[in-house]
């Protein structure tokens, strides 16, 4: 590809809307252009690194004996309906109708259409274990799209399914993907971390998100500073305290007026007492029950772990005329001590603070020396608040740290969640039916292909990794016009096409600094340099974009230099 021909408008400036590096640096290389929020147009430069990314993908699916489809986006509301996800969903599914007033969705994921397209077409045990697997768009009206493809609302996606007739086959079809993700990882030159992860709306009781740990990751991870445990913080634990005892020591609790004290702050300033020392309540509405969640007054409640521990499908604050009926007072004084007729869902570190300070369920009052086991007691103990740096590690003692990530890549399983609500049943060796046990894999394309940049730049642009640059090597004469020049760089170029690589030749009439600065924004892995001096030693100049490699070499012996750098740097399958 010539330069002068080649798609790629490229920005000097960085475009305001553009808040990250990866998102910066596709627009800037005329990677991608914006159509709506969240919504993008691939260039062809951009493209050819999806599509690359893709058939690293496709590679490592098939080995592992994957089969690749294709479904339809649009999906019939039917199918959602009886797993009972049109409703679920909410706001982010895009909804539509036909002319016939028919409801559909555009599938941001396609559990429902694969497992009823086996349904229909498997039958017996002599068919399992199936592993379908498609590359395709999906669609999620986010609420708010950010960081370009980091969280859009149309992406491109690689989702696996993996059938199987018991949970012996489903482990080894999980750890299959598994390592199968570890590989995809690798030969698209990303450093990843396999964490423990909450399944979210997919549903499933085991599952792990491949993170990219980056400085614009979404997502909080914490781990294991001397073992291999990671999680998300909507699963991480750490090792809880002991319960406090009743606690003869402590006097009775007694009630103290704090005027106007609601918040946390405001309490800790007026008493002056340590965060530490609080424990607080706060009154939530679980599928339209109210529940009071108890944690220590620093500690950050999740709210995914409390909802996983209700088995609610919906969890909401409660508003103020809630929670004045359920405590008695205004928003800003609830308390374990003396709630009735609510269920107390009560962290353990909440249930290890002695002598703590709580609120008093009246107007305008909390209580002082208020003891777990002996004032107040919890209907479910449960893990239920944010872990933080520092803690101890859950499985070996050693300490936690935290670190920002950006999901690429999650498995589940699924377990029957979807087949027994569907129907999806096979007939075993004695004819009985039984339903198909499932997991599901899924990669982010196009995010991938964001993470890539964030692991992957400076200052100056991007730095592709070698098995997924859009071309593996720019061609850079400093004056095309130049006879010498044009004719060396001309020869290079039909040789190492010839050769197999992928090469771009930057025959523009401009100035090499515009060429060397454009080149070092597309980030190509390799730039050859055809200059007045070194061409008259016979030589041209190499160096890669990472600037681990600099040096001149013989002009006949370019091409066969080039091969063997390339393959030296490709990740082998």
């Amino acid at each position: 590809m010539r330069m002068s021909q080649l798609l790629a408008p490229t920005l000097r400036e960085t475009p305001g809307e553009a808040e990250i590096p990866s998102h910066q640096l596709l627009l800037r290389a005329g990677m991608m252009r914006k159509t709506a929020a969240g919504m993008y147009t691939y260039l062809p430069l951009g493209w050819r690194v999806l599509r690359k990314i893709m058939e690293i993908i496709r590679e490592e699916m098939d080995a592992k004996g994957g089969q690749e489809l294709l479904m339809s986006i649009v999906q019939p509301a039917e199918l959602w309906r009886e797993t009972g996800r049109w409703d679920e969903y909410g706001e982010e599914m895009f909804r539509l109708k036909d002319r016939n007033g028919r409801e559909f969705c555009l599938g941001p994921t396609h559990e429902e259409l694969i497992t009823a397209l086996v349904r229909a077409d498997v039958r017996s045990y002599r068919q399992l274990p199936l592993l379908l697997y498609q590359i395709a768009n999906k669609y999620r009206d986010e609420i708010r799209p950010r960081f370009g493809v980091i969280r859009g609302r149309e992406f491109i996606m690689k989702d696996l399914y993996s059938f199987d007739r018991d949970e012996a086959g489903l482990d080894q079809s999980y750890w299959k993907m598994y390592d199968a993700y570890t590989r995809i990882f690798r030969r698209v030159g990303l450093t990843t971390r396999a964490v423990e992860a909450d399944s979210g709306a997919i549903g499933g009781d085991v599952t792990h998100e491949f993170m990219v740990l980056a400085e614009a990751g979404e997502a909080a991870v914490v781990y294991c500073t001397s073992c291999d445990y990671a999680a998300n913080t909507e699963k991480a634990e750490s090792v809880a305290p002991a319960p406090a005892g009743p606690g003869s020591a402590v006097p009775p609790f007694e009630p103290v007026a704090t005027p106007n004290v609601r918040t946390l702050d405001e309490l800790t300033r007026f008493l002056g007492v340590a965060p530490d020392r609080v424990v607080k309540t706060l009154i939530y509405e679980a599928d339209g029950q109210p529940v009071a969640a108890v944690v220590r007054g620093d500690h950050e409640l999740n709210e995914v772990k409390l909802k996983r521990v209700l088995g609610a499908t919906t969890l909401t604050m409660a508003g103020a005329a809630v929670v004045e009926r359920v405590t008695g007072a205004p928003v800003g004084f609830a308390g374990p001590v003396g709630l009735k007729g609510v269920r107390i869902i009560a962290d353990p570190w909440a249930l290890a603070v002695e002598d703590a300070v709580a609120g008093g369920n009246a107007v305008d009052t909390h209580l002082r020396h208020v003891q777990p086991g002996r004032d107040w007691q919890a209907d479910v103990v449960a893990d239920i608040r944010t872990v933080t740096a520092g803690e101890p590690c859950p499985r070996c003692g050693g300490t936690l740290a935290s670190a920002r990530g950006i999901e690429v890549g999650q498995i589940f399983k699924l377990g029957t969640k979807y087949s027994q609500a569907l129907g999806a049943t096979y007939l075993d060796e004695q004819g009985q039916a039984r339903p198909i046990v499932m997991g599901c894999y899924g990669i982010g394309v196009s995010r991938t292909m964001a993470a890539i940049i964030e692991q992957h730049h400076d200052d100056h642009g991007i730095i592709w990794p070698v098995s997924v640059a859009p071309y593996h090597v720019i061609i850079v004469p400093v004056m095309y016009e130049d006879k010498q020049q044009r004719e060396a760089a001309e020869q290079l170029y039909e040789e190492l096409s010839a050769a197999g690589v992928e090469v771009v030749l930057d025959d523009r009439d401009e100035r090499a600094g515009v060429k060397f600065k454009d080149a070092d924004l597309l980030g190509f892995p390799l730039r050859i340099t055809i200059g007045p001096k070194a061409l008259k030693e016979g030589q041209v100049e190499l160096k890669s974009r990472d600037g681990r490699m600099e040096e001149r070499v013989p002009l006949d012996a370019t091409v066969q230099r080039v091969v063997a750098w390339i393959e030296d740097n490709t990740p082998q399958a």
